[in-house]
């Protein structure tokens, strides 16, 4: 199925996920329009896509995914919509109604704005986080969409990603305004990695302050399977085709898949040294403390935050709902994605660790320059 003709909107076109989308779609398809929707656009990336768009059209909308007005504009006559944009917060440097306020009413206004202008398929990219871990660290190995696990989400990142899969979700088979139906779905990716990858370049600066060894924040048993962003991307693409096509639609709508590839399952902190340990980097071998005292002391900080919040906004670089997730053994496989969507990673393990390496040591001297820089008081 080709979506040749599909007049698509990407909102959060200039994330990480969303360039991506964008460019396997130039390179695949020929759309008849890809709307770019995004708060800050990137000039240069507008200027490199052009350079290989072929009859595609280009169009740019920049503003805030909370402006009706804007998402009516960017919708009117599109196809298909992908919704990447979101607000992505592990540590609580985000209020909550700003979460809120980006993650599920921008993607309620967003949902809205498509049933008024009859936009067919909408795609929401969801987040494992929506799945767990739950707080008490129970694990999951190579779970489905049918496994079942008891789950309650405290942090307010993962609970307005799953608000706003719910919302995308309930809205499968609504009226659109010519009588049609809208069809939706959402894909849940493990944790991304590749070009681009800002957490990555996080945890190098850490290494960088640590004596180029990179810190250990979660056991090497706490196993996860990230996913590179290509891979992501491509799943995103298959899903528009299913969606596209009469005899997928009906049992696709609705429904969520977890996205993964055949990353080796490992740590993310073994994950971290596995793509830096080419640029010099070694790791610790233990956790700085054990693990209950690591707990204990997050509580604590967690007490002080709020009996500070009165008088100064503090946020711990710890909380015990990132010690859960990061020292949790929780792993799924593709398996519905490739069933329902044809799915199957497009890129494989051994180049998406090349490039991400490779993209890591480019930036690597700006990184250190940054690390090097005496602080100003």
């Amino acid at each position: 199925m080709s979506l040749a003709g599909e007049v698509c909107l990407i909102t959060g076109a200039c994330g990480f996920l969303g360039e991506r989308i964008i460019k396997l779609l130039l390179e695949e398809e020929e759309l008849t329009e890809i709307r770019l929707l995004d708060r800050d656009i990137k000039p240069d990336l507008i200027t490199s896509l052009k350079e290989s768009q072929g009859h595609t059209k280009l169009t740019v909308f920049e503003g805030d995914i909370r402006d009706p007005e804007l998402l009516r504009k960017s919708c009117h006559g599109a196809t298909l919509v992908f919704h990447t944009a979101s607000i992505i917060d592990v540590i609580g440097l985000v209020e909550e109604t700003e979460l809120h306020g980006v993650n599920v009413k921008g993607t309620q206004l967003l949902l809205e704005a498509c049933i008024q202008e009859n936009v067919r398929s909408f795609i929401y990219t969801s987040s494992i986080e929506v799945a767990g871990p739950n707080p008490q660290g129970d694990p999951i190995i190579n779970g489905t969409e049918d496994t079942r696990y008891s789950c309650c989400l405290k942090f307010p990142y993962s609970k307005t990603k799953f608000q706003a899969e719910q919302l995308t979700l309930q809205t499968n088979g609504e009226f659109l305004r010519s009588g049609d139906k809208i069809a939706t779905c959402a894909l849940r990716p493990m944790y991304i990695y590749g070009e681009g990858c800002k957490f990555l370049v996080g945890h190098m600066e850490n290494g960088m302050r640590n004596g180029d060894v990179l810190l250990r924040t979660s056991t090497k048993e706490a196993v996860v399977n990230p996913v590179y962003v290509g891979n992501v991307a491509w799943a995103h693409v298959l899903a528009a085709k299913a969606l596209k096509d009469p005899k997928k639609r009906a049992a696709i709508g609705g429904s969520f898949y977890f996205i993964s590839d055949d990353t080796p399952h490992m740590s993310y902190s073994d994950f971290n040294h596995e793509v830096m340990k080419p640029l010099g980097f070694g790791i610790q071998g233990r956790l700085s403390l054990p693990l209950p005292l690591l707990f204990f002391i997050s509580f604590l900080l967690e007490m002080a935050q709020v009996l500070l919040s009165p008088f100064l906004k503090f946020n711990p670089p710890m909380n015990r709902q990132l010690l859960t997730m990061l020292n949790t053994q929780f792993t799924f496989t593709y398996g519905k994605a490739q069933r329902d969507l044809d799915y199957t990673p497009r890129y494989c393990w051994e180049d998406a660790k090349t490039w991400t390496t490779d993209w890591l040591a480019s930036v690597l001297p700006k990184q250190r320059e940054i690390v090097r820089a005496p602080k100003h008081p």
